[in-house]
């Protein structure tokens, strides 16, 4: 059949339907009518209160931020900037001992956890405003940005320095005095910020108020912030936190699938900054072009083919990164010492 009689057809099929519900609804009684209209109302704006993500009416907080600007940060997110736990990363530096090669280089963990977490709210609504069939609530987005908050809380002193020097070190020390070896085998800091996430919810929930319930989230969310912050990795599915379908949303923290994540994204921005280093990657650009697409039969966030330039120069400024500063050898040795 021509698309032309096609769209005939299923217009006169729309039409109909109409007239048919039109003709049902004026044979109810008026009575009947208010209340059926009020629970269709009811249920309207229970979806609105799910699905949007129009947070105007929250108590929001402005942060003055050198590289994104003017960041807005959700109650629930400013009340988990106020822990000591999540305070103490002011006094850690974010690229340790290169500080005393590149004077510049002062910045903290504090001010990337910020950085991560709005750039992996602007990555939700993108995706939630472009795609609704996706179907991402408050929730999620309130979960990812949280992830995104947390994912640096375990970074020990000097940041990297702890996991890859100190606490080797003091597995050695510990195996010669032959005290119990209670370090895990292979250190990383994202199981740390597991373990300091948990502490942060434990004093959110006190025997008069419980914030995270507040704002609508609940064990099942915890646990899903908590996956979050260490990434999803396996082929086959076994995550708590959310079904299958929204494994996109795995991949915004902390992407195990191909690296390409908002962590990155401010941190090469923050670094090169700090350090005086070009940056020629537009994560802004990138942002316009992100899409969730089923690749294998799981949903993963992709990008336009004409992007691939942009792509390349963000591992192409990964690299850069890398030779100039942070396998700096002048670096290497202070950190040693």
């Amino acid at each position: 059949m021509p698309r032309s009689e096609k769209n005939k057809t299923t217009l006169s099929y729309i039409r109909k339907n109409l007239q048919d519900l039109r003709k049902s609804y004026e044979e109810i009684e008026e009575p009947e009518k208010q209340q059926s209209w009020e629970i269709i109302m009811d249920e309207l704006q229970d979806i609105l209160k799910k699905y949007s993500l129009d947070f105007s009416k929250e108590q929001t907080k402005i942060f003055n931020d050198p590289i994104h600007g003017h960041i807005a940060l959700h109650p629930l997110l400013v009340k988990i900037t106020d822990t000591p736990q999540f305070q103490r990363l002011r006094h850690i530096k974010q690229l340790g001992g290169t500080y005393l090669v590149y004077p510049g280089a002062s910045h903290n963990r504090f001010e990337h956890s910020l950085g991560v977490a709005y750039l992996a709210g602007c990555l939700v609504k993108i995706l939630h405003d472009n795609q609704p069939e996706l179907k991402i609530t408050k929730q999620d987005f309130l979960c990812v940005q949280i992830a995104g908050l947390c994912h640096d809380l375990g970074h020990g002193p000097f940041s990297h320095v702890f996991d890859g020097l100190v606490i080797p070190k003091a597995k050695t020390m510990k195996k010669i005095r032959g005290l119990p070896d209670d370090i895990p085998k292979k250190w990383k800091h994202e199981q740390m910020s597991v373990l300091m996430f948990d502490d942060i919810v434990k004093s959110l929930r006190t025997e008069n108020e419980n914030v995270l319930k507040e704002h609508g989230l609940d064990e099942k969310d915890v646990t899903f912030i908590k996956e979050l912050i260490e990434g999803a990795k396996d082929s086959d599915w076994k995550y708590e936190g959310r079904a299958e379908h929204k494994s996109f949303l795995y991949e915004i923290v902390a992407n195990k699938q191909n690296g390409i994540d908002v962590d990155k994204w401010d941190y090469f921005a923050r670094d090169c900054h700090h350090l005086g280093i070009r940056n020629s990657f537009d994560h802004q650009r990138l942002l316009k072009f992100a899409r969730v697409c089923e690749v294998n039969g799981r949903n993963h966030i992709c990008f336009r083919d004409k992007e691939a330039d942009n792509v390349y120069d963000m591992f192409r400024t990964r690299y850069t990164l890398h030779r100039q500063a942070y396998q700096h050898k002048i670096c290497n040795i202070i950190e040693e010492m």
